[in-house]
């Protein structure tokens, strides 16, 4: 099963809202096919991205799991979970994935001679985590730390190869291609550089209306002027890379689509390569992401 490039999907090339027309007697290449399933996809996708936005909808909470006698590697671990991201594809980890932290951190130390981590050390770190991390961990936020950000994508697979003609300038008697393409997920752990004050490196969350207290006509007014002005055509990126435009929680050329799910904070030794204070606990805050919650759950909540 190998994953599929970014661009190969046509949803990342945000595609116009065309389907196929088809008339007897016409004839049909396997493109055809394609843009049909990339129709529909795509006007799902549009659909989903504005009735719920981009961000968790059920699971993928992410904890730290220490070394014992029956888990020798130190890990990141993300629960299942669903999640929409920013094209509107629905992405789904069915069970829990972990990340072996030990060996991402060799990893980045070998970058540049760890001058990526020197970037990602920050102190002052309650700036950079939710209010609500804050008031859970504030005595125990170390002074320094290594900061990293975990993302899921949407990833495609290839699976059920079955004959086909061949492709491309060979001949083959025994050429396949894929029958099926799965829908799959990759979870990206990514040291955050060149935050500060004015640039948090969190995802924008809507501001609020401050409308609480007043009354129903200028809720109801209010709700109109919103939806009035909420449709946004979609953001092409910058250059010539498929997909959508990065937003405040992505940083370089990293994909636009990803799902931010949480901030994990690495405290560390003040030495010129950082070094991973092993006695301080890993911290991990889950509450500065976007949650969709559905109408189930918000119905429950409600008591209906």
């Amino acid at each position: 099963m190998s994953i599929l490039a970014l661009e190969s999907d046509p949803l990342m090339q945000l595609l116009p809202a065309e389907r196929p027309a088809y008339a007897t007697g016409m004839l049909l290449d396997a493109q055809d096919f394609a843009d049909e399933q990339a129709y529909h996809r795509g006007r799902l996708a549009r659909a989903l991205l504005f009735l719920a936005g981009s961000g968790t909808l059920a699971g993928l909470a992410v904890s730290h799991q220490p070394t014992t006698a029956t888990r020798p590697d130190e890990e990141i671990e993300v629960a299942p979970g669903l999640a929409l991201d920013r094209l509107g594809r629905l992405v789904e980890q069915p069970r829990k994935a972990c990340l072996r932290l030990a060996r991402w951190w060799a990893q980045m130390a070998a970058q540049d001679g760890g001058d990526v981590l020197r970037q990602a050390r920050y102190d002052n770190l309650s700036r950079f985590a939710s209010p609500r991390f804050v008031a859970a961990h504030s005595v125990e936020l170390p002074a320094q730390a290594v900061v990293a950000d975990l993302y899921i994508r949407f990833a495609a697979s290839e699976v059920g190869y079955s004959p086909s003609f061949a492709s491309g300038p060979y001949d083959a008697l025994n050429a396949v291609a894929a029958s099926r393409v799965r829908d799959a997920y990759e979870l990206q752990l990514l040291p955050r550089i060149a935050l500060d004050d004015g640039h948090l490196g969190l995802p924008g969350m809507p501001a609020a209306a401050g409308l609480a207290d007043a009354d129903a006509t200028v809720r109801r007014d209010a709700l109109q002027d919103t939806v009035l002005a909420a449709w946004t055509p979609p953001a092409a990126p910058s250059g010539n890379r498929p997909g959508v435009a990065t937003g405040p929680e992505h940083e370089g050329e990293m994909d636009g689509s990803a799902v931010w799910l949480a901030r994990v904070f690495l405290p560390v030794i003040a030495d010129a390569v950082p070094t991973r204070a092993l006695e301080a606990p890993v911290l991990i805050d889950n509450f500065a992401r976007r949650l969709l919650p559905t109408l189930a759950l918000l119905g429950r909540s409600a008591g209906l």
